[in-house]
């Protein structure tokens, strides 16, 4: 399983799709839903996590294309 992807708010504008733990942004776009949409390719590729967050930070969205258990626990 590879790390899971973030799409976040980049610090000099725009929006930043970065692995977890990684210090630089794999890819940087201008708008988020194109961030969105090469972070779900990287996702989907590795088998992880895409984490989407919000303007101010906050996580907005999951969504797993790793091994899920079916039907989940709990």
């Amino acid at each position: 399983m590879g790390r899971n992807q973030h799409i976040t708010k980049h610090q000099d504008g725009g929006w930043q799709v970065k692995g977890a733990n990684n210090i630089r942004a794999t890819v940087r776009t201008s708008t988020q839903a194109e961030a969105i949409k090469i972070g779900k390719q990287i996702a989907k590729n590795q088998g992880s996590e895409l984490v989407i967050h919000g303007t101010n930070g906050k996580i907005r969205q999951k969504d797993s294309y790793g091994n899920d258990p079916f039907p989940p626990r709990g």
